[in-house]
């Protein structure tokens, strides 16, 4: 093989490295969590981390009452947990896995106004302790919820 397609077949290698994480960042964008929580919460740092090791941008607003985000963004009371989170027009209430998110940004339910894991369920992302079985909740702007998963 002459010097000059050695190169030029290098060249092309060396490219192709370069450009596939390139190639994946532009298919599956960061998506931006903004979380309000009590600054002296530590599960909801839990799921902060557990949020940014599943690829989420998150940023994290330490508020003294969380009340007033959970009525700005439609979260039933009913369904109320330590933290609240906005991302791509959603609620989502409590320690929800990163799973259940990705999928709700997937499938953007048309009547849905977010995802809830009411109250602290030991297991879930963030929670320390042992499992136990728990649902994710898909809720609508009437504050009616259905199961959207189980773990």
């Amino acid at each position: 093989m002459d010097i000059q397609r050695r190169r030029y077949l290098i060249a092309a290698v060396a490219a192709s490295f370069v450009s596939i994480p390139a190639a994946r960042a532009r298919a599956a964008p960061a998506h931006t969590v903004s979380v309000y929580k009590n600054r002296a919460c530590g599960c909801c740092g839990g799921w902060v981390a557990h949020m940014r090791a599943n690829g989420f941008d998150v940023r994290v607003h330490d508020v003294d009452d969380v009340t007033p985000q959970k009525q700005r963004l439609g979260v039933p009371m009913a369904l109320a947990s330590c933290h609240t989170a906005e991302v791509g027009g959603y609620a989502i209430e409590g320690h929800v896995p990163a799973a259940d998110v990705r999928r709700l940004l997937a499938e953007r339910p048309a009547s849905a106004r977010g995802l809830a894991l009411p109250g602290m369920v030991p297991g879930s992302p963030g929670m320390d302790g042992p499992g136990t079985a728990y649902a994710t909740l898909l809720f609508d702007s009437r504050g009616r919820s259905s199961l959207f998963a189980q773990h």
